[in-house]
């Protein structure tokens, strides 16, 4: 298991929840482990190409993963971060 943290612009698919754990080797397999809990998270974080979104950033632990076939390990933190933009 990995611990997640969630932004805040995405809470509202973990019904409120900011921090919540889920299953898989790979950034994508915990992505893949959150989505069928949370329908709808994982389009919002990975792109129809696997890519992650150029607005969102990935990191594990303090590593930012570019690619969704990052390896994770037990104990894990993966960190969601969406960017802030405006004028």
């Amino acid at each position: 298991m990995v611990a997640v943290l969630i932004p805040s612009q995405l809470i509202a698919y973990t019904d409120g929840a900011t921090r919540v754990e889920a299953c898989g080797a790979t950034v994508e397999a915990a992505l893949d482990d959150l989505d069928r809990r949370y329908p709808g998270l994982k389009f919002r974080v990975i792109d129809e190409q696997d890519r992650i979104r150029r607005h969102m950033r990935i990191f594990v632990g303090l590593d930012e993963a570019r690619d969704v076939r990052r390896a994770l390990a037990p104990g894990d933190e993966l960190m969601i971060f969406g960017a802030l933009s405006g004028g």
